[in-house]
């Protein structure tokens, strides 16, 4: 070794072990670079990414997505797809015509009986628009929603169906959709991650959620999703450690990017220059995480009408949180309840559950419409599945042929159901919607033409809609 590789060497030790031990390393979360391209530069102003679609393929609908992933595959036919006709065949042997050789989950092989709607359904607003009576706050809001009812995917256990759900395929390692939207648009904040989990749980059998379900795969790491956590620290490390001020910990940061920079000239490695927006990005929350999780701003009335303790845990409290983390311009923002997989005792496990969520996501929808937020944000709601109408035991097994979402806000059509399920809530047979046009949908009201957004990897142009049909479903957008 010469001289000049034993001084590279060492320097690159010393680099190391100064980033370790400073401990701001740490926040730096999702902003790191793993793989990706270096950013074109009409894509950074000042260091923040406004993102590569600009100007937007056409005049967009909405500015961000709030994504309410229920976890676990909520039963449609307990919640917004309305069966009367399939209580008549409670108990009775499922058509064979409809079943054999279609995939199921767990009651492959075994005798299938219809299990009938456990839960009446009522009728909301001026729309009319019918829901299981488990939603006395949601149902205030049936004039807002367009309820998809002929949804279908392609994964039939819950990890792939939420991986294909996100990202369009259940190959691990592809970007997820608020990675795409993130990279596609850029965020409206400087001081937060434009994308941002938060999960909670109760209810029923809680699945685990990877975090794999909102990375950035292929794309640059600073698009993935921050899951910040529901109780206790947001964030890990958020705080300065004991005896460190604001002021020493921006000279800390001071140094690293010397540091990064000088290493910089000698690779010109776009990974680096990321990694120093990162410990920037780390920085700037130091100072707005605190004070976004800081409830004590938020008026009595509004707190109690989300029914909860800000900071308890509870999906309630995340969507508050939901909403604050909208009004500081975070794009994309996503809130997991892991709950809604019952298998056994569909009927008292989806009214526990709903009792769960139905309060905090009416109150989200109220707050962002009395603040005239509603108008540009996608609100939407749904699993990675839905049920099938057979019964295992007093349960229900997933279900892929047809299941139930809904969506709200800007450029959706409000009080409309769209599409169908046939009379036993099996397959999707009118207007049916396909994971992928659910993508190409939400990319439009973003003002993204899906077929115009890719990214190449390995020598490949990748979109979220892959290279299978996609289609805008335009029965459910205003005009």
């Amino acid at each position: 070794m010469t001289a000049n590789e034993t001084m590279q060497n060492h320097a690159t030790i010393a680099r190391r072990t100064f980033l370790r031990n400073t401990g701001i390393g740490s926040v730096a979360l999702g902003s790191l670079l793993q793989t990706g391209r270096s950013p074109s530069a009409a894509s950074v102003i000042d260091g923040h990414w406004t993102g590569v679609v600009s100007p937007t393929h056409h005049p967009p609908r909405i500015k961000r997505v709030i994504h309410l992933c229920m976890a676990g595959g909520p039963s449609h036919l307990e919640t917004f797809d309305y069966k009367e006709e399939l209580a008549k065949y409670d108990g009775k042997e499922m058509p064979e015509s409809l079943t054999k050789g279609q995939p199921i989950a767990q009651l492959q092989g075994k005798k299938l009986n219809v299990l009938g709607p456990q839960h009446k359904f009522v009728q909301h607003g001026e729309s009319g628009l019918r829901m299981s009576s488990v939603f006395e706050h949601i149902g205030k809001w049936a004039d807002k929603m367009c309820i998809i009812n002929s949804m279908h995917t392609e994964q039939i256990n819950h990890d792939p169906a939420h991986t294909f759900f996100n990202t369009g395929t259940a190959i691990s390692g592809r970007p997820s959709m608020g990675s795409w939207a993130l990279y596609g648009l850029g965020a409206e904040t400087e001081d937060l991650p434009g994308f941002i989990v938060l999960t909670s749980e109760g209810g029923g059998q809680s699945q685990p959620i990877s975090s794999r379900q909102w990375h950035s795969g292929f794309l640059p790491s600073r698009f993935q999703g921050v899951q910040m956590h529901a109780t206790g620290n947001p964030v890990h490390y958020v705080g300065n450690p004991a005896g460190v001020g604001r002021k020493q910990q921006r000279e800390v940061i001071d140094a690293i990017s010397r540091i990064n920079s000088h290493r910089n000239e000698q690779l010109d490695d776009p990974e680096i220059a990321t990694r120093i927006a990162g410990y920037e990005m780390a920085f700037r929350m130091q100072a707005s995480v605190p004070e976004l999780t800081d409830m004590s701003s938020e008026p009595q009335h509004i707190v109690d009408m989300y029914g909860c303790k800000p900071g308890d845990g509870s999906f309630a409290s995340n969507c508050l949180l939901a909403r604050r983390l909208a009004e500081r311009g975070v794009r994309f923002i996503q809130l997991y309840h892991r709950g809604w997989d019952h298998h056994g005792g569909v009927k008292k496990g989806v009214e526990t559950t709903a009792k769960l969520v139905d309060q905090g996501t009416g109150a989200l929808l109220k707050d962002l419409s009395q603040r005239g937020m509603l108008d540009d944000t996608l609100v939407i709601w749904g699993g990675e599945f839905g049920r099938t109408p057979m019964a295992q035991g007093s349960g229900r097994d997933h279900h892929i042929k047809g299941f139930s979402m809904w969506m709200a806000g800007g450029g959706v059509k409000g009080g409309t159901r769209y599409g169908a399920t046939d009379e036993f809530g099996y397959n999707a047979v009118e207007d049916r919607v396909h994971v992928r046009d659910f993508h190409a949908t939400m990319l439009h009201l973003l003002g993204i033409d899906h077929t115009r957004f890719s990214y190449k990897f390995q020598g490949l142009d990748f979109r979220l809609t892959g290279v299978e049909e996609a289609h805008v479903v335009k029965g459910i957008l205003t005009a």
